[in-house]
């Protein structure tokens, strides 16, 4: 057993994957053999990922203000406190804050056996993101 103390390593959303001011509080990194991962993600307002996927799925637990989400083909959702996401592995989705409303999310997801946990995709177009 290992106590952390409370206290995050915050990190600021790399621009590889996100448009706009995202910060992320890591929760836990893999040790192996564990390969879960997970975050809380704070998005300001019209925030959000590019497109991308992950190999083992991802779940997003939504814990703040108005977010949105969209697997690609399917329509824009939007979710609130309590709303849980379930994205199938390898599913191409993108998600984030809605225009005007600060967003934060649980997010956790596994590495693959080589370490991979998400695919970068393309960022949003204009005509993508409904802002």
């Amino acid at each position: 057993m290992n106590v952390i103390r409370s206290g995050f390593e915050t990190m600021a959303g790399p621009a590889e994957g996100f448009t706009g001011d995202v910060y992320i509080d890591v929760i836990s990194k893999p040790l192996p053999p564990a390969r879960i991962m997970g975050g809380v993600v704070h998005f300001t307002p019209g925030a959000h990922t590019a497109w991308h996927s992950h190999p083992l799925g991802q779940t997003i637990f939504a814990t703040e203000g108005v977010g949105l989400v969209q697997r690609e083909g399917g329509p824009v959702e939007e979710i609130r406190p309590g709303d849980r996401v379930h994205i199938e592995p390898g599913e191409k989705h993108w998600h984030g804050a809605a225009p005007g409303c600060f967003h934060s999310q649980i997010a956790y997801q596994a590495a693959d056996e080589t370490g991979d946990h998400t695919t970068w995709d393309s960022h949003l177009t204009e005509d993508e993101y409904p802002g």
